[in-house]
């Protein structure tokens, strides 16, 4: 009888440890803020919101789950789909916050809905749909990018700016090193695209990034109006 018994655990902890490792499977999240003159400065253009052009700040772009060698999981969960209602409290916050600016023009659902079934469903043992919203708002009240840049001297008027000053200048204010990526302008001109962020799984403390994303910019880039 004890032997049998021994069996029945041994069993039901090997069925249930993938499921645990898979709850849990990444190391952390990147945080990435866009500035929306550079989304819109290129030749592909944007279109604004249908509930008006956001404020020239930094918009997110999202919270994704990451593994620390570079690779991440995505598309985690198919059964728990974005689901609007269950964020309606936040929409108002979000559409400032985490607006849309992909053609044609929308209220932020297409776009949100994508960010949730790709990168927040494999959060969910930790987030869950509401909380990975909210996550995501509450770091961006925190960090306040914009304003350090501005400290700095560092602002969209057109102009260029070393992107030794622009790490610099978020790195001492938020205590950790940005990751900076760059798009092209309409004349193929390096420009101040994406800021990425590291936090840790619970989505609340900032971190040095275990790793960062491929690509680099040119040693000077501009900052565009919006």
């Amino acid at each position: 009888m004890e032997f049998k018994s021994s069996l029945l655990i041994c069993f039901l902890a090997i069925q249930f440890v993938p499921i645990l490792c898979a709850s849990q499977d990444f190391d952390f999240f990147y945080f990435v803020l866009q500035w929306p003159g550079s989304y819109c400065d290129t030749s592909k253009s944007c279109c604004f919101p249908s509930t008006g052009k956001p404020e020239a700040d930094f918009g997110i772009h999202g919270l994704w789950p990451n593994y620390n060698d570079g690779t991440y999981p995505s598309n985690c969960d198919s059964s728990a789909p974005y689901d609007q209602s269950k964020v309606s409290d936040l929409i108002s916050k979000m559409q400032q916050e985490w607006p849309t600016l992909a053609c044609p023009s929308g209220t932020g659902s297409t776009f949100w809905s994508h960010e949730w079934d790709k990168h927040g469903t494999c959060s969910e043992s930790i987030l869950d749909q509401h909380s990975y919203f909210a996550t995501a708002l509450k770091l961006k009240d925190q960090l306040n990018i914009l304003q350090l840049l501005s400290k700095a001297g560092i602002s969209p008027d057109g102009n260029n700016y070393s992107l030794s000053s622009i790490k610099s200048a978020i790195q001492e204010g938020i205590g950790h090193a940005p990751w900076i990526e760059c798009n092209k302008d309409t004349s193929g001109n390096s420009q101040l695209y994406q800021i990425y962020i590291c936090v840790d799984t619970s989505g609340s403390n900032l971190i040095e990034c275990p790793t960062f994303p491929h690509g680099k910019c040119d040693s000077n880039i501009g900052f565009p109006t919006f």
